[in-house]
């Protein structure tokens, strides 16, 4: 039976799987659109509401993605967010400017009218902002319902229309009540009936990949993480012993994560090939600084190891990958997305080896996944691991890999992990880790004066990885930590912690 969804107009934004996500979260079904789709097709799937994304865009310039006017006489409820707010203003009549004063990050906001969109609301929270455009004056039948600083028409709504517009994201988790005020669009404006719970998703995959796949077998190229885990988990799940397993060592794991990664998956009962590849990737790394140039050459190292492997099983035609969709966004996999990074599962293979992708969380968060492996029985053991990025600790070495500063690294990144987890702070924070800096300094050990490495510890918090914030951890515990990593890691003299959040920085520093 078709479900009535929520549809959300893409506009190029990095976010747009965020909010198509959050609606799903409150247990009613989405769906993404790009925003040239033609009308008669949104009509056809007779949604409870639309929401227009964030975008890249000024509404005002040449070229500028704008939907179909006639979106605005449907009747159905709408709600712009950032530059779906701009794009309302604008095709209504009223006038879209860039700002003298822009507004990144946390604003507060003051609701000035009553309205449904505010149920169980404070008259003031923090909200996100990230807009360099804004509105300067309201299209006819528009009213002011909040307020911020730098915003004056921070929401605005038409509300005999049922069409509302946010200046900022109520979809990321540093707006303290976005998950309330799009609940409040969902249920309160849109009248939308519960229809979706992940439940329904793991049954519709499992369908999806028996129905795929066939009598073909699958192989995949398992980290050990929580995507490629619960995506072999699930897959297994559907069609049994035509699935094969492969870890590669490319000698770029932490401290003992060999040995743990392969314990986990063969309780998992996983039919699983291990392969110790770490001499090539070092060798293919020596004298390489770029962070890019790093990443390709661990990607081509890693295809060509697994090639040779996966050529062994016979009748092998799909490839699977535990990809997720910040992966797809930061590698420029999104229309209109600008690409942040090489992402390690992302493209490649497929086109070598005339495999077929099945990437069964391409349009998921990490959170969810895990959701996912909970419901399927994964141990929390393994779904709580911290996420570890394809190219392993060769991009928390700013600099040329060498064995030296592998060593030196993974001695202090498990005395971090090691301080966390004895705090009880290893399962409260998204993610954390050690890097290795490409600088020296002078310090004094002994009497004697020392010219050694840096470290900068790294944590942050986070729901889905598009965005976070630096981990407030105590000045004691950062004490213990820096003392322990000088005094147990030779060549350390000085450690520090990032305190940058998600944008402007990323969450890992290469």
């Amino acid at each position: 039976m078709r479900k009535r969804p929520i549809i959300v107009v893409n506009f190029g934004s990095q976010y747009v799987q965020l909010i198509a996500r959050r609606i799903r979260e409150l247990g009613v079904y989405s769906e993404i659109v790009h925003w040239d789709t033609p009308l008669e097709e949104i009509k056809e799937r007779e949604p409870y509401g639309i929401i227009f994304s964030g975008g890249p865009a000024s509404v005002y310039a040449e070229g500028a993605p704008l939907p179909d006017p006639r979106i605005y006489e449907l009747g159905i409820p709408i709600l712009g967010i950032c530059y779906g707010l701009q794009v309302i203003t604008h095709q209504l009549g009223g006038k879209v400017a860039r700002s003298e004063k822009q507004e990144y990050g946390r604003a507060r906001l003051r609701i000035v009218k009553e309205d449904v969109i505010f149920e169980g609301i404070p008259k003031e929270s923090d909200v996100w902002m990230s807009h360099a455009d804004k509105v300067v004056e309201l299209p006819e039948g528009f009213e002011v319902l909040a307020v911020s600083e730098n915003s004056p028409y921070a929401v605005i709504a038409n509300r005999e229309k049922k069409i509302y517009g946010f200046q900022f994201h109520p979809e990321v988790t540093h707006t303290v009540y976005g998950r309330e005020m799009l609940a409040n669009f969902v249920y309160g404006v849109c009248k939308a009936e519960r229809n979706w719970e992940m439940g329904d998703f793991i049954k519709e995959k499992i369908e999806e990949i028996r129905k795929t796949v066939g009598n073909a077998k699958v192989i995949a190229a398992l980290s050990g993480g929580v995507d490629s885990t619960v995506a072999a988990v699930l897959t297994h799940r559907a069609i049994g012993d035509k699935l094969h397993c492969f870890f590669i060592d490319h000698g770029l794991l932490r401290l003992g994560e060999r040995e743990e990664v392969e314990r986990n998956l063969r309780a998992l009962g996983l039919p699983l090939t291990v392969v110790d590849a770490s001499k090539l990737f070092l060798e293919r790394l020596k004298g390489v600084e770029d962070p890019e140039e790093k990443r390709k050459i661990i990607g081509r190292t890693f295809i060509e190891v697994f090639e040779k492997e996966a050529k062994k099983i016979e009748g092998a035609e799909y490839l699977l990958q535990g990809t997720l969709y910040p992966d797809v966004v930061e590698s420029a996999g999104i229309k209109g997305s600008a690409k942040i990074k090489t992402h390690h599962n992302v493209g490649g293979l497929p086109e070598r080896m005339n495999l077929k992708l099945l990437e069964p969380f391409r349009e998921l968060f990490k959170d969810e996944v895990r959701q996912i492996g909970r419901l399927l029985g994964i141990p929390e053991e393994i779904l709580k691991r911290h996420p570890f990025p394809g190219p392993g600790l060769a991009i928390r070495i700013i600099g040329e890999v060498n064995e030296r500063d592998l060593e030196i690294l993974r001695k202090a990144d498990y005395i971090f992990i090691e301080e966390l987890k004895k705090e009880g702070l290893y399962d409260r924070i998204w993610q954390a880790f050690a890097v290795l800096l490409p600088v020296k300094s002078v310090g004094v050990m002994g009497d004697v004066r020392t010219y050694e490495k840096v470290i900068a510890l790294r944590a942050v918090e986070s729901v889905d990885g598009m965005t976070a914030d630096w981990y407030r951890l105590p000045y004691d515990f950062l004490d213990r930590v820096m003392r322990r990593i000088i005094n147990e890691v030779e060549g350390v003299n000085r450690v520090v912690y990032d305190v940058s959040s998600k944008p402007p920085s990323t969450i890992e520093w290469e």
